[in-house]
């Protein structure tokens, strides 16, 4: 249990980015330890749709409005979450940076691809008004490629940090939200689901040093 709601946002501005199935992880993977809520900003309703099918299993999942997120985020606070995983819209600019205002940690899924990597420079852009370091996640990648270092080095040549874990291209992400399942229910010992595990051990310890530095 943690003393205070913690928010990360979940964005990107380049659609295809895996930003949804990311935040729906995370929100998952929280959910094993703590009171978490996933809320869906995307107009498109992915995230929603999968929790409905999901039923009752957490995270509590809620579509929501960009303009209400403020008071959403003030209602989950006085209902006692925990952390709050917010899924953004694509290509929606001041709808994220008021989101990024309202993030203890920004997380910005990125693929190592010529086109993600060169349009990553807009989500930065945001992250910076908004005045957060977002945590750039290397995600969708293919598996033993160098294209993953490449895509590194030109993150860290942007002046962003880097997950230490990569989040990388398999089955299981792929099949497992069709009936509400996440990576760690459809394949419990893959390595799809030890990848999040890593990965949301590495947000934890991450969103704590930003929340400390900016109390």
């Amino acid at each position: 249990m943690v003393a205070d709601m913690q928010t990360i946002v979940v964005m990107s501005q380049k659609g295809g980015s895996g930003k949804t199935t990311l935040a729906i992880h995370l929100a998952a993977e929280a959910a094993a330890t703590r009171r978490a809520l996933l809320l869906d900003l995307d107009p498109q309703a992915s995230a929603a749709l999968w929790g409905d099918r999901r039923g009752e299993l957490p995270p509590d999942v809620v579509a929501e409005h960009p303009a209400r997120l403020e008071a959403s985020l003030q209602a989950a606070r006085r209902d006692g979450y925990d952390l709050v995983v917010v899924d953004t819209a694509p290509h929606a600019d001041q709808a994220a940076l008021k989101a990024a205002r309202l993030a203890d940690l920004v997380l910005v899924p990125c693929r190592p691809a010529t086109f993600d990597l060169a349009a990553l420079q807009a989500t930065l852009e945001i992250c910076d008004l908004a005045r957060r370091r977002p945590l750039v996640v290397v995600n969708a990648a293919p598996v033993r490629s160098r294209v993953v270092a490449e895509a590194e080095a030109e993150i860290a040549r942007l002046g962003a940090a880097v997950a230490a874990q990569v989040i990388h291209q398999r089955v299981a992400f792929q099949h497992c939200l069709i009936d509400g399942r996440t990576a760690g229910s459809y394949e419990p010992d893959g390595a799809a689901a030890a990848e999040i595990s890593a990965l949301f051990a590495d947000v934890c310890l991450y969103v704590g040093r930003e929340v400390s530095m900016s109390a």
